[in-house]
This record gives structure tokens, sequence and C-alpha cells, in this order.
């Protein structure tokens, strides 16, 4: 399979700690570390364990930041179309508490790669399977030219103007800034995907078919959900690109989320099929 993600990047800086600062507290770091993450290096890297490689399509800013970041997710061994803005690279701070969860401030406006940037875009029409979570109008309409184009919710305005017709979106059934509603889109999504965190979640499609999955088992310890659900979506958009059905998908998609809580940091517990 050939897999891709066309989408945005950080650059964060992780710390464990016992639990989220209260206003005025100090809290200490038990560890700390850097890594990129985002939502779309995140997803590549999964689908590059997954499927053997997978390239991501993105903006990096052109500074120290953004040169090192793409440096890295090479040696994680994607392969990056990647242009260099005149702009910071965006960063983020996430705490990481006792419990796994993560809460994370961002620093800077997101960066995703425009339809007009120097990149090897002809390379989509040999892909299987695409996951979209940022970009303009025409590099949405780019990411179209897979056979398979799945997208999160984050970037709705931009999907709305681009009027492609997604083979799936993943949505949140509690996450206010990944929620979709009935007409959002037109033409709307073959398949609707709605994550509902430890209870699993539920998906219909554009003819009426419904179903649920249950949550996956941990493999192991929580130690870190950043990233869990980019896991998620990327686990969808390789099933979905390798023709397997709805269910199949969707528990190797739950697969993919439950092992990502078990390492530190996006890519230690990801899974590799």
């Amino acid at each position: 399979m050939r897999v891709a993600v066309v989408g945005h990047m950080e650059w964060c800086e992780f710390a464990k700690v016992p639990h989220v600062p209260k206003p005025g507290e100090i809290v200490h770091a038990e560890r700390t570390f850097q890594e990129p993450g985002g939502g779309g290096a995140v997803a590549a890297v999964q689908l590059m364990k997954l499927a053997g490689g997978a390239t991501l399509f993105t903006a990096f800013g052109d500074d120290e930041i953004g040169h090192r970041a793409c440096d890295r997710l090479g040696e994680l061994g994607l392969d990056i179309e990647g242009d260099f803005r005149p702009e910071p690279q965006r960063r983020a701070f996430v705490h990481v508490d006792d419990q796994g969860e993560r809460t994370i401030t961002v620093l800077g406006p997101r960066l995703g790669p425009r339809g007009g940037d120097d990149l090897d875009w002809d390379r989509l029409d040999d892909t299987d399977a695409v996951y979209l979570t940022a970009g303009d109008v025409d590099a949405v309409r780019h990411a179209r030219r897979a056979r398979v184009l799945v997208a999160t919710p984050r970037g709705l305005d931009t999907l709305s103007d681009a009027h492609v017709e997604l083979d799936a979106l993943v949505s949140s059934g509690r996450d206010p800034g990944e929620i979709y509603r009935e007409g959002d889109l037109d033409p709307v999504p073959k398949l609707v995907v709605r994550t509902l965190g430890a209870t699993g979640g539920e998906w219909e499609t554009a003819s009426g078919e419904r179903g649920r999955w249950d949550p996956a088992a941990l493999p192991g310890p929580v130690r870190d959900a950043y990233g869990a659900g980019d896991g998620f979506a990327a686990g969808l958009t390789y099933g979905l690109g390798a023709g397997w059905d709805v269910d199949k998908a969707v528990k190797l998609a739950a697969r993919c989320g439950a092992a990502c809580m078990t390492g530190y940091g996006p890519y230690e517990g990801q899974l590799t099929l």
C-alpha cells in the first residue's frame, strides 16, 4: 500500500508531571523530552509503521526548530514533501500527568501545506489512502486525488469550501473542536466515525448503516495519551485503504490508539502491523 498524510506538525516539548499545575502552583517534571508532534506527523509515522512507508505533505517554519523537526521526521523514517515558510516553527508544550492524560499549550499558528507549494502532488495519483489534517482548499483537492481520503473536522471550513467527497471523517463525540454535525459538509462524507474515548465509538454511513465498537485492550500500562487519537485515525485510514470493511478498520484503529497510550511521547508505543 501507498499511504500519505497531508497536514501539519509542531515541535513539542513534553514534561512528565504528577499533575497539571493549578494557578500559581509550581510542579517539578520527573522527565522531559522533545519530539515533532501534531496530528499530521503522528498519523504519518503510525501509517508508516503499518504500511512500511508513508509520505508527509506539510510545511515547516524556516528557523532552527523547523529544520530540526524536518530532520527528525526523516530519522523516524518518513518521506517528507515539505515547504519552509519565512516564519517561526509552531511549537507546543505538553504536560503529561500521572494518569497519562496530556494537556497541551500551542505556540504559534498551525502551518499546513498549500496547493501552490512546490511539492510533488502528482504522487498522490498513485496513493491508496491519505489522511488529511490541515491545508488550504487546493491542498484538500490534491489530497482527493488518492483512492481513499480520510479527514478530521478540525479544518471544517476549508473542507466545506473545497467541496470534495470524503471517504471517511473521523469526528469526536466529546471534543468541541472535532465535532461534525449533519449538514456541515456538502457532499456528505461516505462514512462518519465518532470516537467516544474509553467507551469505544460509533460509525454511520451516508446510506444509513450504523455500528459501534468497543475500546481495544491496552497492551500495557497507560503512560501518555498524546497522539492516541491521531493513531486511531491512521489505523482507520490504513484499513479503509486496504479495502477492509468498516468494522475491521475501526478495530485496527482502536488498537492503534490503545497502543500509543502505552509509550512515552507519540511514537514509542505505536503499533506495527
